[in-house]
């Protein structure tokens, strides 16, 4: 009984929250406790072929993040800066499809749920701004509702990423246009800001994020020892030196 008094007293007092918080607030980088939105699943019949992306990880079992993943909505997004974070979500105030005891779910944003202004909001429309969205790979729904729920309410928050192994930084691009994807992004998960070091450059040179995940500086670095500097959205920075031999090459990936 006291669990039970418990949790209906959070999601009372994260609606008296809401309502002084506009709807669609961008919560990226930040901790702020539980949020109100709602979740769908895609519903593909084979997960495995979680390809692609607006995030640009491709594949993402190969890239380790499996089906604990979800497209988000515009107002979560943030213009691919949000790629990376991972968010504990529930079900709740929907008997019919959240299961018993509202069960929790993590998942990691890797793909942007497009809006449809062809339908409502609350009627296929589902990641028009200004409504927080996640549309979850069927595994991860199936945790937090029945698996054949077309819309459920939920409290989601933002929580600390756990992987296993170290950042992963795959190269690509060409000649003076240097291209890097970054993967497997502990603690904030998504990355606010990459600078790379040449082992004949000097500095730091600070790239800029091309789009989703994939970060990009005009530049030469062929035949050069790297390292890297990564700041994630929480502040966090990590200075990891000589990722890659000089004798690197293109669609290779460093841990």
């Amino acid at each position: 009984m006291a669990n039970t008094c418990w949790f209906r007293a959070e999601i009372i007092l994260c609606f008296i929250a809401m309502a002084a918080l506009k709807q669609g607030a961008c919560y990226t980088g930040t901790y702020n406790g539980w949020n109100y939105g709602h979740a769908t699943s895609y519903a593909q019949a084979d997960d495995s072929d979680t390809t692609a992306g607006a995030c640009g990880y491709g594949n993402l079992h190969v890239r380790g993040y499996g089906s604990n993943t979800a497209a988000v909505s515009t107002a979560l997004f943030n213009n691919g800066a949000t790629c990376g974070a991972c968010f504990e979500i529930r079900c709740v105030d929907d008997t019919r499809w959240c299961l018993p005891g509202s069960p929790s779910a993590v998942i990691t944003a890797t793909d942007f749920c497009p809006p449809n202004y062809a339908l409502p909001g609350d009627d296929g429309g589902w990641c028009n701004p200004p409504r927080p969205h996640f549309d979850m790979a069927p595994p991860v729904f199936d945790r937090i509702a029945v698996w054949n729920a077309a819309l459920v309410p939920v409290l989601y928050k933002r929580v600390k990423c756990h992987r296993e192994g170290g950042l992963r930084f795959t190269i690509n691009g060409t000649y003076f246009f240097f291209v890097v994807l970054l993967t497997n992004v502990g603690s904030g998960g998504d990355v606010a800001a990459l600078s790379v070091r040449g082992s004949m450059t000097g500095g730091w040179v600070p790239m800029s994020r091309n789009w989703g995940q994939n970060w990009h500086c005009n530049i030469d670095l062929i035949g050069q020892s790297l390292s890297f500097q990564v700041t994630t959205a929480d502040g966090r920075m990590l200075k990891l030196y000589d990722v890659a031999p000089p004798q690197w090459q293109f669609d290779q990936t460093f841990e």
